[in-house]
């Protein structure tokens, strides 16, 4: 009678292939294949999973790693070696090191909202008629405290679509004068977006800010509200669009 032996459950097999490279400390840049691909598909044939989509996904991971061993192994024909040039492993290494940043800024904001949950918020004792005239958040120094390579990459390529318009002829005449934004500000409208729906896309947020001001503003107020607990940054699979949900009280003020 075979005893059953407990394996490790994954949630891909990315994550089952990035197991296998940390635990035999290999370099993510030169992946032995070969070796790879047999603990692999050692891993896969002790698996027991009645759902045939997450099989399927194993499985097609396993075809993947075998066509790769099988070109890297066979002898390549210098008319093919022309034809076929740069490494088979390229586009499998590309993706993992992709995912290994989304595991990456998926552990940094669960410690952060476990960092929220132990805070107790008190409510705000400076008066009305003083708080008005606190400084607006300086964007680019907060900035340079920003981890989150995921949401940094995706506010990178928003305000690179940005341009502030600005009148090349009037500008001349004076000084034009920006309408200014606070992160105060843009914390009250995501809050009126959460209560209006159930989570909405993080992208979509930033691209409809009027101007670079308003996205680098929008950005802070995102995290500052993370970092209270209030939202949570969802995203079901690897390159599916980001997602912010409410997750706090339902009883702020606007």
């Amino acid at each position: 009678m075979s005893i059953p032996v407990k394996i490790k459950v994954f949630e891909g097999p990315l994550d089952l292939l990035l197991h296998l490279i940390d635990k035999n400390k290999l370099n993510i840049y030169d992946i032995p294949i070969a070796e790879v691909t047999d603990q692999y598909l050692a891993y896969i044939h002790q698996m027991e999973s009645d759902k045939m989509e997450v099989m399927s996904e194993f499985i097609e991971m396993a075809a993947i790693l075998i066509n790769i061993k099988s070109k890297m192994l066979l002898p390549v024909d210098e008319e093919e070696e022309e034809e076929e040039t740069g490494d088979p492993r390229q586009l499998l290494m590309d993706k993992l090191i992709e995912y290994r940043k989304f595991k990456l800024m998926a552990s940094q904001l669960k410690e952060l909202q476990g960092d929220a949950l132990r805070v107790i918020y008190k409510d705000s004792t400076i008066p009305e008629e003083i708080s008005s005239f606190l400084p607006v958040a300086d964007p680019e120094k907060l900035l340079n405290e920003v981890d989150f390579s995921k949401l940094y990459s995706v506010f990178k390529s928003v305000m690179k679509k940005k341009t502030d318009k600005i009148d090349p002829i009037r500008s001349k005449f004076g000084e034009i004068k920006k309408e200014e934004f606070t992160v105060e500000d843009k914390m009250n409208e995501i809050k009126i977006l959460c209560n209006r729906y159930e989570s909405f896309s993080f992208k979509d947020l930033l691209e409809e800010q009027q101007g670079k001001v308003a996205v680098i503003v929008t950005f802070l107020a995102i995290l500052e509200l993370m970092k209270m607990g209030l939202i949570q940054i969802l995203q079901e699979a690897l390159f599916d669009d980001i997602l912010i949900k409410f997750i706090g009280r339902n009883n702020y003020g606007n």
